[in-house]
């Protein structure tokens, strides 16, 4: 059993990370409250989860929506962990009646919306929540972690969306958790992860080292914020090259992505 946790609450779990981490904490004597956009998917967990003895609650909700969410995550009671899982990214080489646009517009804003405030939706309200809380046995009034990325650390004229609304996140996850709310015992934590087995990954055409499946993801993670570690990061080594690669000047990095948009020129 991770920690000692009585009710749950976890964004995105009708697919990937979120999915794995809801089979994980599924527990006797633990309420888990789910969400996510596929209703379908959504079930399927929840009975699962219910055979493996959770009290299971689901939620089909947009996390963009805050009013919404900010409703739903007040109405849930004690929350002893709350993971905001849901995102989204964007597979490159959308071609147009022009020419192969790398990241069209509205995706860019959609991008921002779910991964940027969408973890905005879900930690603000699960922090208002968890301050009115008794401390645990652990002296802890609740943990709150959020899905960000190694594509954080790595600047990618692939994914400049994605990597921006993932740095954001984990910014934000790591500032906040040093500040006021580790004083009132809320402790924050962002997930950096590398590439993980999941739906939205599948889509990818290209190679991803140091892949993992989902559970084992969702085991690093919980191990992590059992751990009490502000930030977790799987595949270290992946990161380490990413911090690297970034602190080369802007123009060595252009001239990677030159032959890519050389390629472009050429199907235009």
């Amino acid at each position: 059993m991770y920690m000692k946790l009585r009710s749950v609450l976890i964004t995105g779990a009708s697919s990937g990370i979120g999915y794995a981490l809801a089979i994980r904490l599924a527990k006797p004597g633990v309420i888990l409250h789910l969400s996510g956009r596929r209703s379908d998917a959504l079930a399927g967990l929840a009975e699962k989860c219910c055979q493996l003895g959770a009290n299971v609650h689901t939620k089909i909700i947009d996390v963009c929506n805050h009013q919404e969410m900010n409703e739903w995550i007040k109405s849930a009671g004690q929350l002893d962990l709350v993971l905001a899982c849901a995102g989204i990214s964007f597979v490159p080489h959308v071609e147009t009646h022009a020419h192969v646009i790398p990241e069209p517009i509205a995706q860019c804003y959609k991008i921002m919306q779910t991964n940027m405030n969408g973890v905005l939706n879900t930690v603000l309200p699960a922090i208002e929540v968890m301050q009115r809380q008794e401390c645990n046995s652990e002296h802890i009034r609740g943990r709150i972690a959020a899905i960000a990325s190694i594509a954080s650390f790595f600047t990618s004229a692939w994914a400049p969306s994605y990597c921006a609304s993932k740095a954001a996140v984990d910014r934000f996850m790591v500032a906040s958790g040093m500040g006021w709310w580790k004083k009132c015992r809320i402790q924050l934590t962002s997930v950096c992860c590398g590439f993980v087995e999941t739906p939205m990954t599948q889509k990818n055409k290209f190679y991803m080292p140091g892949k993992i499946s989902a559970d084992k993801a969702a085991q690093l993670i919980l191990e992590g914020i059992e751990g009490r570690k502000r930030r977790v990061i799987f595949p270290v080594w992946l990161a380490i090259i990413a911090r690297i690669l970034d602190l080369f000047p802007v123009s060595f990095l252009e001239k990677i992505y030159l032959p890519y948009l050389q390629e472009q020129d050429r199907h235009k």
